[in-house]
């Protein structure tokens, strides 16, 4: 190979590529929807199984569009790439995950969960509770990997349903996650549409505090009818002694979860936290549980595998570890491989130009803001490229109507970040799956937060209500 050959852009494409037509780019979508609809939906086939064969066919007609394989092979190691982070960290967190059950922190919050919640106020408190912390975290998979494990073992134990509940855990985590300045979701919101992050955070209360409050005001009333159900008393003290006996709890059980907030407090690198204070928690199960170092560092590769001899409690303290998480993982390299070929060949970009012809007036700019954000999510499957490709397709489309860069910004991270955890067959979706036990189907409805917020902000684009002008040239400034 000659040294221009070594050095050659890999990502270049061929003059002999054609452009594909707006027929040839919806047949992947077809394809998928088709697949997981029916595969995943009725049959109940694997989501990768499924993305793998999206995936295959959307490469055919990358073929058929003469697009090399190699051209096509750098978009999906592009769009893998780019996720490699939210990899990384779903890696940590179920280390995270099982060192905590081993240390005795996670059964301890459940214990006095157990006895302190009531069962009329647990879907009020779980929102709020996961509000805080990842609004303090600014992580909304840190939140439902720690907390929300925790909250879902206190609901198995207070027999409250798990959709309602793991719908008040994830609409909760991301509402604090949208709103913090600590998380990558609004950092990467303000860079891809130009905007600044304190001027957009602001500019989200209108359209994210409703959205919340609501969500609150529904669990509210729903869980009276909780409080007014018969619970067996008896069954959840049973689960309480059990977990007592065969767990010792003291105050410093909690360092592991103070480790996690002062990294993020002092906006030190997520990763390294988690991995510390899985460390710490390693040690806390040492001397406080009499467990082994072997028997630790198995349930970081495998999970903790609980063995109290009562199959309720067994059911809510195992799960974590690293091999948790590798479905997970094999869903979101097969979802990042369809949506990397997707852009590779254009076929992305023609849907989206076909969408952008309906963006004449502010109402229609902003649905078709929301629609390209919604659409990206659903065929990449990615929070980052929701917000980043829609950004970069419309925000000429702003500046022409005069419109401020956090119009733009607030849009894309409602409409993109935030609404990926209620797909299935996205990363975030079956991370919450996973992580917290449940099918996607079951918690979507109740995350009310997730997607009231962007029913808000169409009716905003309609009535010109809170679309904020555009002030400056350079909107990065404080103030614009």
């Amino acid at each position: 190979m000659t040294e221009k050959d070594e050095t050659q852009d890999p990502n270049q494409l061929t003059p002999k590529t054609k452009k594909p037509s707006f027929a040839i780019a919806l047949i992947p979508l077809i394809a998928m929807a088709l697949l997981l609809g029916v595969g995943y939906g009725v049959y109940r086939i694997k989501a990768q199984v499924l993305l793998v064969s999206a995936a295959f066919i959307t490469a055919c007609l990358g073929a058929y569009l003469k697009f090399s394989w190699k051209e096509m092979e750098s978009g999906i190691v592009e769009s893998i790439r780019k996720a490699l982070p939210a990899i990384l960290i779903m890696l940590s967190v179920g280390v995270l995950v099982a060192t905590w059950i081993a240390a005795g922190t996670i059964p301890m919050i459940i214990y006095y969960g157990l006895k302190l919640i009531s069962p009329k106020f647990f879907l009020v408190t779980a929102c709020f509770v996961c509000t805080l912390t990842s609004l303090a975290c600014g992580t909304s998979w840190g939140t439902i990997g720690t907390l929300g494990v925790a909250f879902i073992g206190i609901a198995m134990g207070l027999g409250i349903p798990l959709g309602p509940a793991a719908g008040a855990i994830v609409a909760g985590a991301y509402f604090g996650d949208k709103m913090s300045p600590l998380s990558d979701i609004p950092n990467l919101a303000v860079v891809a549409a130009g905007s600044n992050l304190f001027d957009h955070i602001k500019h989200m209360f209108w359209s994210g505090i409703p959205a919340w409050l609501i969500g609150l005001v529904i669990y509210f009333f729903v869980g009276l009818q909780y409080g007014n159900r018969e619970f067996d008393q008896e069954s959840i003290n049973l689960i309480t002694s059990t977990i007592k006996q065969n767990f010792n709890f003291n105050l410093l059980l909690l360092i592991p979860i103070i480790i996690v907030f002062f990294f993020a407090f002092t906006k030190k690198p997520t990763i390294p936290g988690m991995i510390i204070s899985s460390a710490v928690a390693a040690a806390l199960a040492v001397i406080f549980q009499k467990t082994s170092l072997v028997e630790v560092a198995q349930a970081m590769n495998s999970g903790y595998v609980g063995n109290t001899g009562l199959e309720a409690v067994d059911q809510l303290i195992s799960r974590g570890g690293l091999m948790s998480m590798m479905e997970t993982q094999l869903v979101a390299f097969t979802a990042f491989s369809f949506g990397g070929i997707m852009q590779k060949t254009g076929m992305l970009a023609v849907i989206l130009e076909k969408i952008m012809k309906f963006a004449k007036k502010v109402s229609s700019l902003v649905l078709t803001t929301i629609g390209t954000a919604i659409l990206t999510a659903l065929i990449t499957g990615s929070s980052y490229l929701a917000m980043i490709i829609p950004a970069e397709l419309l925000s000429d489309a702003f500046k022409k109507k005069g419109l401020a860069a956090k119009n733009l910004s607030r849009i894309i991270e409602e409409s993109g970040g935030i609404i990926v955890p209620l797909i299935p067959w996205s990363m975030a979706g079956v991370y919450v799956m996973g992580t917290l036990g449940i099918t996607s189907f079951s918690y979507i409805f109740w995350s009310f937060a997730n997607y009231l917020a962007v029913v808000i902000l169409a009716i905003f684009g309609f009535t010109g209500f809170t679309m904020a002008k555009k002030l400056r040239e350079d909107e990065t400034q404080p103030g614009s």
